[in-house]
C-alpha cells in the first residue's frame, strides 16, 4: 500500500511539474495582438472631409506681416465695414495673413464646433498673442461649411530685440481651439438597409478573411465576404433590419487578431528605424566598427612685426581626430527574432545609424526575411 500510494505521489508531482513547464513555455510565446474590429477597420462612406479658407490674424505685438499683400487684405477687409482706405497708406505690423485648414468629421451637425489650425503664409513672425477674425471655410465643392474665429494658441515663442533673438518650436502656426463652428452638414451617403462595406485601415488578404470568419461565426451566419484585400461585404440579417446602429455597435466590438508583413521601416532623415516582429534573418555574421569623429575649433592670433603697419588678424583652425575602435564580431542564428537581432546590435553599442548601414547589409546579402522599406 505504501508502495503504491509513492508511485501516486510521484505521478502527481511529475504532472504537475510538467504542466507548470508547459504553462512557461505557453507564456513565453509570442502571442499575436487581438483587437477590437474598430481598431483596424472602418464603415465605407463614413469619412472625414478637409477644410480651408483665409483670413486675418490682428493684436500681434508688431510680429505681422509687413508685404503690401497683408495691407491689401486689410483694406479689403475694412471695406465689409463700410471703412474705405488706400491700402498703400497701411502698415499694420499688428495683423498677419493666414491659411485656415480644418477637418469636418462625419456626422457633425450645424452647431458644432472643430478646431482649426491657422498656418501664416506671408513674412509674420509670430502669431503668439493673435485673434483670427471671422472667416468662412469652405469645402472642396467651394461651398462654406464652417465659420471660424478666436483666439489663436502657439505652442511656441519667437522673440527678437537689438539684434539678438530667442524662439521655439514653430510660432507662426497655432489651433484655434474649437473656434470653427459647422454650419453646413455634409451629405451622407451610407446606406444601412440591406448591408455595410468594411474598409480595412492596412489592406491584408489573411486579416481580411480573418475578419469576414468572425463576423460569420458571431453575428451574421454567412453573411460577410472579404471581396478583396482591404473590402469586406457584410450582410444585416433580416431580424436586426430595423436596428442597424445596435448592429454595427456590436460588428465594432468583435475581437479580431490581424496579420501583417516582415516589414522594416527606415528613416534616414532623423535615425528612426521601426522593425516588426515578423521579420526574421538567415545565418549571417555582422561586423561592427565604432568610427569617432571630433571635430576642434580654436582661434588663433596673428600679431604684425613691431613697427610695422600690419593689422593684428584672428583666423579659424579646424583640427580633425579620428578614433576607430577594433571591429566585433556577432552571430546571429538562423531565424533570429527582432528581439535577438536588437540584443545583438545593442550588445556592440550600434547607434541608429549603425543598424540602418547593418541592416541595409543584411538586405543586400539576401538574409534579411522581410521588406526593407526606406522613407
Amino acid at each position: 500500500m505504501r508502495r503504491v500510494n509513492n508511485f501516486w505521489i510521484w505521478g502527481s508531482l511529475l504532472l504537475l511539474l510538467g504542466s507548470l513547464l508547459s504553462g512557461v513555455v505557453a507564456a513565453r510565446r509570442p502571442t499575436a495582438p487581438t483587437i477590437r474590429l474598430k481598431e483596424i477597420a472602418r464603415i465605407q462612406g463614413v469619412r472625414h472631409n478637409q477644410l480651408n479658407g483665409m483670413g486675418l490674424v490682428v493684436g500681434l505685438n508688431g510680429t505681422g506681416d509687413s508685404s503690401k499683400a497683408n495691407a491689401a487684405m486689410i483694406a479689403t477687409t475694412l471695406a465689409k465695414w463700410g471703412i474705405t482706405v488706400n491700402s498703400k497708406d497701411l502698415k499694420a505690423k499688428n495683423v498677419a495673413a493666414v491659411m485656415l485648414t480644418a477637418k469636418l468629421p462625419p456626422y457633425r451637425h450645424k452647431g458644432d464646433t472643430i478646431d482649426v489650425q491657422v498656418s501664416s503664409f506671408a513674412n509674420a513672425k509670430s502669431l503668439q498673442g493673435g485673434i483670427l477674425l471671422q472667416s468662412p471655410l469652405f469645402g472642396a465643392d467651394g461651398q462654406i461649411y464652417a465659420v471660424a474665429q478666436g483666439p489663436v494658441y502657439v505652442g511656441g515663442y519667437s522673440i527678437s530685440a537689438k539684434g539678438a533673438s530667442e524662439s521655439k518650436n514653430i510660432a507662426t502656426v497655432g489651433i484655434v481651439a474649437g473656434g470653427g463652428i459647422v454650419e453646413r452638414e455634409v451629405p451622407n451617403g451610407t446606406n444601412f438597409n440591406s448591408r455595410i462595406n468594411l474598409l480595412l485601415n492596412h489592406p491584408d488578404f489573411t486579416t481580411a478573411a480573418r475578419l469576414a470568419k468572425t463576423i460569420n461565426e458571431n453575428l451574421s451566419p454567412g453573411g460577410a465576404k472579404a471581396l478583396d484585400m482591404g473590402l469586406i461585404e457584410v450582410l444585416i440579417p433580416i431580424e436586426r433590419a430595423n436596428d442597424p446602429i445596435g448592429f454595427i455597435a456590436e460588428l465594432e466590438a468583435l475581437p479580431v487578431t490581424p496579420d501583417g508583413i516582415a516589414k522594416v521601416v527606415v528613416n534616414e532623415r532623423n535615425g528612426t528605424v521601426m522593425v516588426g516582429d515578423k521579420v526574421r534573418i538567415a545565418p549571417v555574421a555582422v561586423t561592427h566598427k565604432n568610427t569617432t569623429v571630433k571635430i576642434a575649433t580654436t582661434t588663433e592670433v596673428s600679431q604684425p612685426k613691431s613697427l610695422s603697419k600690419g593689422k593684428t588678424k584672428t583666423t579659424k583652425a579646424s583640427k580633425i581626430d579620428v578614433y576607430a575602435e577594433p571591429g566585433q564580431l556577432i552571430m546571429l542564428q538562423e531565424g533570429s527574432s527582432i528581439g535577438a537581432v536588437v540584443r545583438a546590435l545593442n550588445a556592440v553599442g550600434s547607434t541608429p545609424q549603425d543598424i540602418i548601414a547593418i541592416l541595409v547589409a543584411i538586405q543586400n546579402a539576401g538574409a534579411l526575411y522581410g521588406i526593407l522599406e526606406f522613407q
